[in-house]
């Protein structure tokens, strides 16, 4: 069988991929093979066979290391998705079973003792060995990501911090492994697979280290954490150009940075060229894959191009019916493109949608349908048949329970849908463009003139709202600094620099009449800073960043701040400096 991608010819690689089907049973299994097989599953899985991924590793998982690693990963990729209680079990239970499968092949005294055995002339075993190390440390891995999605409070959180340490330890010792053996073992299909994995743990360690703000730092700092951003993206660059098993994981492991995580919890200047160049190869090798599509809808989004976006989104819900969890993740992407154009009765099409399939975050549906349905005329509501006061009073009794303090965003929903269990009631002002902020949604709109524009009037309709009203509720300040803030997002992004100063520095100056939102001044004193720095003023741009950083605290969303205001003290420094 040919080594894909081992000096196989492209010929050779297509009808490998549909050759999964033909394998005979082994009745025993060699490293090769076993890579090989999970290989085959990994394409399965890439071509939205994802049940049929499962059976092709199910019979030797208990006994194959790679077995192991490939059906447990597909077990806790289903269980993040969904968030289903059973889900989160099931995969759990799995990963325990997969560390005790390859626990038995890792050399037994452990690996940290016996480096140097393991470099003496490399045998089959000791190849073996290194394999299990490698396998072991991507379970460890796995297993620490579901604890924190099973229960985010600070016990587990330091819990799953000692698994990410060992981890973190093994994959040290098997990059020293792999420098040391580099010139010894030629280059055997067995050892780029083994690089391969390395290059993906140590990148993917240290990109998730350099994002991490002090503070969480210095919670893990008892086991001596420290992660470079750079060297975490050069690794995976590495990893995601090797022709090895993980190759492709690498590939997603940056897409995800690019796409979502430098967006969610940084300054949002993921790098989109890099995106395209990854995801390129795949869509001529898997045309139809869910994965595959989905991240180039994506892509699309980022560059403004609502519309193409649209039109790959649904072509990724028409691609499977097999885990609907990627339909859900579609929904909130379409919900949001529709919304970026003020397409409210579009948006709320999907926003229902997702209230009624998805279990990831009941409160958080239910507040951005009545958020959405606020943007709306009375008629159009009137249409839908939903009632927005009674839609906002249910979002506090959805809060979760399951995921401990799981989503701030969350009991951001909660606080702010309170204002309608008062018996005079006073409407949230522009609720959707709120949490469009939120999920930093205005960089994805300012790259669109027309609809940072249109967004503009809206905002600017609901400023003049407040400022002709008659009697000014106790909210007033909070929903005109509100209003303020997200017209300076607005202006900024059209290039009208000084009015959006303008627009800053109003807020700013009304902090002590705030009473409810007292997120709005650490963020709109870090939007000011971003504003300087796009100017070029570095001090000034530091001296906000860091006057949000230090001076306030016990607010809304306050580490998504923090993860952001740490992104953009590390973008204003130049690069990060920290240890590979």
């Amino acid at each position: 069988m040919a080594h894909v991608g081992n000096g196989a010819t492209a010929e050779e690689e297509d009808c490998f991929e549909d050759a999964y089907d033909r394998i005979p049973a082994a009745c025993q299994m060699d490293l090769q093979t076993a890579i090989q097989e999970t290989q085959c599953a990994l394409n399965l899985v890439l071509n939205n066979k994802f049940s049929e991924a499962l059976d092709l590793l199910k019979p030797w998982w208990k006994d194959s290391m790679y077995h192991a690693l490939g059906y447990s990963s597909i077990l806790v990729m289903q269980a993040t998705m969904t968030f289903e209680h059973r889900d989160i079990q099931t995969a759990m239970a799995t990963i325990k079973e997969a560390l005790h499968t390859c626990q038995r092949f890792r050399k037994k005294n452990s690996m940290v003792g016996s480096l140097s055995s393991l470099i003496s002339k490399q045998s089959n075993l000791q190849e073996e060995e290194m394999h299990a190390e490698i396998c072991y440390a991507e379970c460890l891995l796995q297993k620490a990501t579901l604890t924190f999605v099973q229960d985010e409070n600070m016990i587990s959180f330091i819990k799953g911090g000692i698994k990410i340490r060992t981890s973190y330890q093994i994959y040290k010792d098997c990059q020293n492994v792999m420098n040391v053996t580099q010139n010894l073992a030629g280059q055997s299909d067995a050892f780029k697979q083994f690089e391969g994995g390395v290059k993906l743990g140590i990148g993917s360690f240290n990109l998730m280290l350099s994002l991490l703000p002090q503070r969480i730092l210095r919670l893990l700092e008892f086991i001596g954490f420290s992660g470079n951003r750079d060297f975490g993206l050069s690794q995976l660059r590495e990893g995601a150009s090797s022709q090895s098993l993980r190759s492709i994981l690498s590939a997603l492991t940056l897409l995800f940075y690019h796409t979502y995580v430098s967006l969610i919890l940084g300054t949002g200047e993921g790098n989109l060229v890099e995106a395209e160049a990854l995801l390129e190869p795949y869509q001529h090798k898997y045309p139809k894959g869910s994965i595959i599509l989905f991240y180039s809808a994506r892509i699309a989004t980022l560059r403004g191009n609502f519309e193409k976006a649209r039109a790959r989104y649904e072509e990724c819900i028409s691609s499977q019916q097999e885990w609907k969890q990627i339909h859900h993740l579609c929904y909130w992407e379409l919900m949001w493109t529709h919304s970026y154009q003020q397409e409210w009765q579009q948006a709320y099409r999907y926003a229902d949608l997702l209230c009624k399939e998805s279990r990831w975050s009941k409160a958080i549906y239910v507040y951005q349908k009545a958020a959405i349905l606020s943007m709306m005329s009375e008629e159009e509501v009137k249409k839908t048949g939903e009632d927005i006061v009674e839609l906002f009073r249910q979002v506090e009794g959805l809060k979760q329970r399951l995921a401990g303090k799981s989503i701030p965003t969350e009991k951001f929903a909660v606080r702010k849908s309170r204002r309608y269990k008062a018996a005079n009631l006073i409407p949230l002002v522009v609720p959707a463009l709120e949490m469009m902020y939120v999920w930093n949604g205005f960089t994805i709109v300012g790259k669109s003139a027309d609809s940072t524009e249109a967004l503009l009037v809206t905002i600017e309709a609901a400023e003049e709202r407040l400022r002709n009203d008659p009697s000014p509720s106790e909210f007033h300040p909070d929903d005109s600094c509100l209003v303020q803030m997200l017209k300076g997002l607005c202006l900024k992004h059209l290039g009208r620099l000084l009015q959006a100063e303008l627009c800053f520095t109003q807020v700013l100056s009304s902090e002590s009449r705030i009473r409810y939102d007292h997120y709005l001044i650490p963020f709109t004193l870090y939007e000011l800073g971003l504003l300087y720095k796009q100017q070029g003023d570095f001090t000034k741009a530091t001296t906000y960043i860091e006057n949000a950083k230090t001076n306030y605290k016990d607010y809304s969303m306050e580490s998504r701040l923090h993860f952001r205001i740490h992104a953009a003290l590390n973008s204003l420094k130049g690069s990060p400096v920290g240890t590979p």
